[in-house]
This record gives C-alpha cells, sequence and structure tokens, in this order.
C-alpha cells in the first residue's frame, strides 16, 4: 500500500510552530511500477515529480504482505511478532506505540479517511485502529447484493481524496494529522475513465495511474494553499502485488519482491535533501521514529524500528548516500497459515542475501539473481544455515511474551474479506506442528483459485467461482477453506443440500474453527434443521473469544434465531441480551428481543423497541409493534403517534 505521510504547515526549526501531519496510503502497489524506481510505463508522474523533491529509498522492504499487518507495523514501528497483528480480525494492543495517539496527546488535531472497508475498525477486521483519532471517516453502507462496491466495499481515490481536502478546509489552522489511504490498486482492478479505456490489457497499472492522479489533486491543493513547501511528505506501498512470478497470483502467501519490495521517499520541509537516493536497505518498521524524529519528538523505547533521518544526508547535493547499506530487513507472514492451514513463512533479506525459512529453506543471491530465480540452499547450505540462524535470533530478540489472540467467528467479516479474495481470518488454526505443515510453494495454486474463485462470486459470475473451487478440490480436496467456500457458494443460491456436504467438511477438518461451525449451523437453519442448526450455533458461541465483542454478539443473536424456532422463548431472550451486552446498539438484536418481550410484559419491551428504533431511525418495524403495545396498554395517543410514524416511514 503507497504511504504519502504529508506534514503540511510551516517548515520545521520555526520557533513556536508545530507542522500538520497528512497520511495517504496507497494500496498492493508495485516498486517496479513507480517512475522514480526506473519504471518505464509512465504511470506515476505526480509521484515521480515528488521524488525528485525529495530523498528516494530504492532498497525498501514491507514486513507483512497484507494490508492490515502492514500499516500496523508502519503506525507502531513494531515488528508483527511483536504486535501481533499478523491476519486481519486482530485487535490493537493499547499498550502498543501509535503514531496517531503520539501525535494526538501532543496537542494535534486527528483524522482518517479510508478507502476500503478492510480498514474500518466498525468492520471487524481492524480492531482499535481508531485510537488517536478525533474523526475515522469511512462511510461505507451495508452490503447488498448487485450493490455499489464502491459504497459498500471501496471508495474511488477522488472520493477519499475530495472527503479529506474538505477536511482540511474545515479545519484551516494546525496542528493536524491527516490520514488518506486510498485503495484502487488491490484486485479486482477496475479504475474509472479515461483510465479504464487507456488501460484496458493492464487495469492494475490503470489503477495505480488514476491513484497517482488522485495524489496530484491533493499535492495541487497543497500547493494552491501554500502549504506544500513546508511539509514532509513519506511515501511508501504496504505491500506488492505477485503477477504469477513464483507461482503467486496475488498476495499474502509468499514473501519474494514482488510483494514486499517496496516504494519509499521522503520530501523534508523546504526541500531539504532533495534529489537524495540512499541506497541504504530500509523497511516500513522505520517510518514511525523517522517521522518522530523529524518532528523532534521522543521515539517511545518500545518502538522497534530505527530512524532513516542519520542515513538522508548526502555528502554533496545530488549525490548517492550507500553507508550503512547492509540493513537486515525481515519479513513475515502467517496467512498460509492461519488461513489456509499450511506453514508460516519467514524471510531476512541481509547482506546480498535473501532468505527464506519454509519446509525447504530458500535462498538466493539479490545482486546477481533479483528475480530470485535460483536456489541457493543445496549449493550453499553453510550460508543457509547461518542466516536461518540469525533470522531465528532475530525473531527471539523482537517478540513480544503475549500470545496472538483467536479471533472468534465473524460472518459479516468474512463475506466482506471474501469480496475482495481473502480468506476470512483466523479460520484453519490446527494443531499440527510447524515441521509438518505443508509448504506453500506446494499449495499456492489452491489460494490462487480460491481468491479467483472469491472474485468472481462477489461479481456474480457463480459459475466461474464453481469451475475455480473445482480446480482447488481437484488438487487438495482435504482444504478447509476450499470446502467452505464451495459450500458458502451453494448457499448464495439458497441450496442447503448442496451446501451441506462441503460445510460437514469443513467441520470435519477444523473442529474447533468457530466459522465453520457457524457456517454449518446457517445451512442447517436454511435446510430446517433446526435442532442440528441449534448444536452448530452453540458450538460457535463456545469455541468463539471475547476478542472482537461485536462478533460474539452476532453469534449470540444468530443462536437466539434458532432458539426462537424451537420454541424455547426464555433460552433466545437469555441469548439476546447477552448479544446487547456485547453491542448495545444493535437493532436486530434489540428488535426481537422487544417482540419478545412484548408477548408477556409490555413494559419491558418498550425501552429495546425504542432502542431499535434510535438505532435505524428510518425502519418502519419498532414503531409498528410500539404501536401495537400502546394500543393493547389503552394509551391511544402514543399509540397514534407510532402509528403515524410507522406510515410514514414506510412510504419512504
Amino acid at each position: 500500500m503507497l504511504w504519502v505521510a504529508v506534514l503540511c504547515g510551516h517548515a520545521l526549526g520555526v520557533a513556536g510552530e508545530r507542522p500538520n501531519v497528512i497520511l495517504i496510503t496507497l494500496d498492493t502497489t508495485r516498486a517496479d511500477r513507480m517512475g522514480f524506481l526506473g519504471s518505464t510505463r509512465g504511470l506515476t508522474p505526480n509521484l515521480d515529480g515528488l521524488a525528485k523533491q525529495g530523498i528516494v529509498f530504492p532498497r525498501a522492504y514491507s514486513q507483512v504482505p497484507l494490508t492490515s499487518p502492514s500499516h500496523i507495523t508502519i503506525l507502531t514501528g513494531t515488528y508483527p511478532q511483536f504486535n501481533h497483528v499478523n491476519d486481519f480480525g486482530m485487535p490493537l494492543a493499547k499498550t502498543l506505540p501509535y503514531l496517531p495517539q503520539i501525535l494526538h496527546d501532543r496537542g494535534y488535531r486527528t483524522a482518517a479517511f479510508v478507502g476500503s472497508v478492510i480498514l474500518d475498525p466498525k468492520s471487524g477486521a481492524v480492531p482499535g485502529f481508531d485510537r488517536g483519532f478525533d474523526t475515522y471517516d469511512t462511510r461505507f453502507e451495508t452490503q447488498q447484493a448487485g450493490g455499489d462496491r464502491y459504497q459498500s466495499l471501496e471508495h474511488r481515490a477522488a472520493d477519499v481524496v475530495n472527503a479529506a481536502l474538505q477536511w482540511l478546509k474545515d479545519h484551516p489552522r494546525g496542528p493536524c494529522f491527516l490520514w488518506i489511504h486510498l485503495f484502487d490498486p488491490h484486485a479486482p482492478y477496475d479504475p474509472p475513465e479515461p483510465f479504464k479505456t487507456k488501460f484496458t490489457a493492464n487495469p492494475y497499472d490503470g489503477e495505480i495511474a488514476y491513484t497517482d492522479a488522485a495524489v496530484g489533486t491533493l499535492l495541487d491543493q497543497l500547493r494552491a494553499h501554500k502549504l506544500f513547501d513546508s511539509t514532509l511528505i513519506a511515501v511508501m506501498a504496504d505491500h506488492g502485488e505477485a503477477f504469477g512470478e513464483h507461482g503467486e497470483r496475488s498476495h499474502g502467501i509468499f514473501l519474494y519482491d514482488e510483494t514486499i519490495h517496496v516504494p519509499l521517499l521522503f520530501k523534508m520541509p523546504a526541500k531539504q535533501f532533495a534529489g537524495t537516493r540512499v541506497e541504504a536497505r530500509a523497511s516500513l518498521v522505520d517510518v514511525v521514529p523517522t517521522i518522530l524524529q523529524t518532528l523532534g519528538f521522543l521515539v517511545p523505547k518500545t518502538v522497534q524500528g530505527r530512524s532513516l533521518v542519520s542515513l538522508m544526508r548526502p555528502v554533496s547535493p545530488g549525490a548517492m548516500l550507500k553507508s550503512n547499506s547492509e540493513r537486515p530487513s525481515y519479513a513475515e507472514t502467517d496467512y498460509p497459515y492461519r488461513d489456509f492451514g499450511w506453514s508460516s513463512l519467514r524471510s531476512l533479506r541481509t547482506d546480498k542475501y535473501l532468505f527464506v525459512e519454509a519446509p525447504r529453506k530458500e535462498l538466493y543471491d539479490q545482486t546477481a539473481d533479483p528475480q530470485a530465480a535460483h536456489d541457493l540452499s543445496s549449493s550453499a547450505p553453510a550460508i543457509a544455515q547461518t542466516l536461518s540462524g540469525r533470522l531465528q535470533d532475530f525473531r527471539k530478540k523482537t517478540a513480544s511474551a503475549s500470545n496472538a489472540p483467536v479471533i472468534p467467528a465473524d460472518p459479516k467479516l468474512q463475506h466482506q474479506l471474501a469480496a475482495l479474495g481473502y480468506v476470512s481470518s483466523s479460520s484453519v488454526l490446527n494443531s499440527t506442528a510447524e515441521s509438518n505443515r505443508a509448504d506453500p510453494k506446494d499449495k499456492v495454486e489452491v489460494a490462487n483459485l480460491v481468491q479467483e474463485a472469491m472474485l468472481a462470486r462477489e461479481s456474480g459470475r457463480l459459475q466461474e467461482a464453481t469451475t475455480a473451487l473445482q480446480q482447488a478440490l481437484a488438487i487438495d480436496a482435504n482444504n478447509t477453506v476450499v470446502n467452505r467456500s464451495m459450500g458458502s457458494l451453494w448457499m448464495d443460491q439458497q441450496d442447503s443440500t448442496h451446501a451441506l456436504p462441503y460445510l460437514r467438511k469443513a467441520i470435519e477438518l477444523s473442529p474447533d474453527s468457530s466459522i465453520d461451525h457457524y457456517n454449518l449451523g446457517i445451512a442447517y437453519f436454511s435446510s430446517g434443521d433446526i435442532e442440528n442448526a441449534k448444536s452448530q450455533l452453540e458450538a460457535a458461541v463456545a469455541k468463539s473469544t471475547r476478542e472482537n465483542l461485536q462478533s460474539l454478539g452476532n453469534l449470540h443473536y444468530t443462536l437466539a434465531a434458532a432458539y426462537s424456532r424451537l420454541g424455547r422463548a426464555e433460552d433466545a431472550k437469555r441469548e439476546l441480551k447477552k448479544s446487547l451486552a456485547l453491542q448495545p446498539d444493535d437493532y436486530e438484536s434489540n428488535l426481537i428481543l422487544g417482540k419478545l418481550l412484548a408477548e408477556s410484559d409490555a413494559e419491558a419491551a418498550l425501552p429495546y423497541l425504542k432502542k431499535a428504533a434510535s438505532a435505524q431511525p428510518a425502519a418502519p418495524d419498532p414503531h409498528v409493534l410500539m404501536f401495537q403495545l400502546y394500543t393493547a396498554m389503552g394509551q391511544a395517543e402514543n399509540a397514534a403517534q407510532e402509528r403515524a410514524k410507522a406510515e410514514r416511514l414506510a412510504k419512504q
């Protein structure tokens, strides 16, 4: 994801004045698409112009090839083995250093404008990301079949930039910290016109060109308002994208340069050090300490990255700085394990080598073999073993003692992630010994096919999705994700008969998976087998955790529906109250509990119905129920008011 952190306002060094901070992120952007890094495709004229006025780090690397984990590394200055946010749905611990909070505590007004639901704390994908922000603007609508994905799943770059510019207009005086996240280069690639037509043969390039144009709009407005020259601008990608290199067609599985090598540049206030290229290896974990040191703020001791400021001073104007070029860079991905049941991967870039810790270790000479096409692990086993030891030592020194949380089943998040080509997080954790887990190199085509099926499913191309999953099953019939995905695809078509065998297989393969018990419960519910549905939903609740309270609340609500269908009203009320204890403003839980209570205790029902009406002011149902209650209670005036509201809302 391309990051632009803009510190706009007055130049550093002016007494009593603190620069504003604007942060922009562009998703899934390969380093080799940047003109300032050697691309001849002409996609990034605005970023190229910015690079001429700044300091470029051509050898910069991400720590995780996934959106939210990479952002956490960037925003906290800590490694994934320390912050434990290495997948979607994992909460940001309050004890972690966090750039928005640090600046907020120092008097900055803070705001975020994000372009994807996977960076929306309310979605459950990134719990705690809004910490330290006065405003965290997402504006995502509820996802519906046939709805506009640019309202429910992502926003176009121009819309995000315009919203951010309006915020800047409304807050003309600093200091402020503004984060703008632009998601467009992420799959599915669908740039707007004129980029769609111009880049018909390569829509990914079209997305990058469109996003660069949106950045240009922002930079032009900063110049127009006399803010550009005094800003510090840091530009980076959270990760890249693979197009078949090493067998991967996306990101998240492997740690090669296609997804780990990222753009990184800084433009300093007053264009200090303009035109410098720093050949030192850099990492995204270094961004927080670099920004804080530039601002003159103390870097928290828990920040693990190292400031790059000392590397930015060239020997002479425009010179290429090579000192300290052997900083090692660590990266990891737990996505193959957490979401497919395969082995996790770790990598270390040090000296001239890329070393990958996997069931079958890999070693590449990046100087002679930048494409990582020739594995040297067999011909140079001593070097591979030495680097393996260095990697293990590094992880031990940088890991925290706490354990990564187990994320509960979240059906809504599962569906949102699937619409973007991701498997739901933490879905296939198992007890298989690490040494016995499959090497992702042997399984990557399964991940490719699952992602393609999910994107096809989101676009309504159900036959294409079915074919892709059938191909994945032919490769690995005992994969939980593939069986779950096939079952969910049949459920999309309201065919529980075909869905049930796949969903049962998923449970057989991952008996402790809360989301799979939930999915099987819903399939039984749909088939009319409420007793089995109840049993599976009970298991989903029992195997969940309290890490994401909204997700657990939704499980209690669904279990309540099963109890209600079985005539177990008191059990249903109990589960609804548990749901509301976790998500007190949930519309459906308040509405149904109010309806159930109305059968025996009108006074007890009214507060829940009023809460439901407040949660969804445009919904007529709470007012219909309150009209009926007030009528039964003999309160004619209140009944008339509620009837009028219900009729008015029903006509809207």
